[in-house]
């Protein structure tokens, strides 16, 4: 990888900030010394600097002056305000990346004085274990550079690819909303199995094992769900039986209604 990290500002200090503190150190792809937080609440604060040596600030003119890669990880709602602070700060040498679900290149360049080189960027929730699914867009100021140096940052907590922005919407409702539905149906593999008679404990136990190994096996194979299902399906034996009830409850065509309609709430929030 050509990308060089040189110093990482965090606006904001949240559990996804910290998952990409934490992801980067483990990767050795920064020192604690490179990486500032701005985070206004002083528990927060204190405690990341305890837990990982990074700098921690509540000014956003220390942030700016210490780094040169911005990370806004902020909730989508906070946008405006807290980058009305960063407008003034901002200037050529940053590479200003966004994890706020829904603003869109154009808003963020909107919010600063100068032409930024900016990359919208959309993780999701298992990044926190750095197993995480992260797609990004750049706009057309970002570099070469400046792509590397994102996928670096995010391959660092899981895998992560680039699409062009209007695809992010379909990333939102697929990877973005895809753990929801992975809990779910988790939840209901638990419940099945306490109906069907195994102690709760023994059901989650079971249920995780099987959902981690089962996208283990996938990864690592690069074969195609199709062909792992059909080799753990024998005829006439007890998983075709099974799997004739989720066709018949059309579990399939469910899922992907649900990635659509999700695709179409982030098309709707960021309008």
């Amino acid at each position: 990888m050509g990308a060089t990290l040189s110093t990482i500002g965090f606006v904001g200090g949240g559990q996804m900030a910290e998952a990409m503190v934490r992801g980067i150190l483990a990767s050795g792809l920064a020192a604690p010394k490179q990486i500032t937080i701005a985070e206004p609440v002083t528990d927060r604060c204190e405690l990341l600097t305890r837990r990982y040596g990074v700098v921690c600030t509540q000014d956003p003119d220390i942030l700016c002056r210490n780094s040169e890669i911005l990370v806004l990880a902020v909730k989508p709602q906070l946008a405006a305000p807290v980058l009305a602070n960063y407008r003034p700060l901002v200037s050529e040498r940053h590479l200003v990346l966004s994890i706020m679900a829904g603003v869109t290149l154009r808003a963020l360049a909107d919010s600063f004085a100068v032409p930024a080189r900016l990359i919208r960027v959309m993780p999701n929730t298992p990044a926190l274990v750095q197993a995480g699914a992260t797609a990004f867009s750049p706009n057309p100021q970002a570099t070469a550079s400046d792509r590397e140096i994102a996928t670096a940052l995010f391959a660092a907590v899981g895998t992560c690819v680039e699409v062009p922005e209007h695809l992010l919407d379909a990333v939102t409702g697929l990877s973005g909303s895809g753990p929801g539905y992975v809990f779910t149906f988790m939840e209901a593999m638990i419940d099945a199995g306490v109906l069907a008679g195994l102690p709760r404990p023994i059901a989650w136990q079971l249920t995780v094992q099987t959902v981690l190994g089962s996208a283990r096996l996938a990864q690592e194979s690069g074969e195609h769900p199709a062909i792992l299902k059909g080799k753990v399906t024998s005829p006439g034996g007890t998983t075709i039986a099974g799997l004739q009830v989720l066709e018949n409850g059309a579990l399939r065509g469910m899922l992907m209604d649900a990635v659509v309609a999700a695709t179409e709430r982030s098309k709707a929030l960021g309008e």
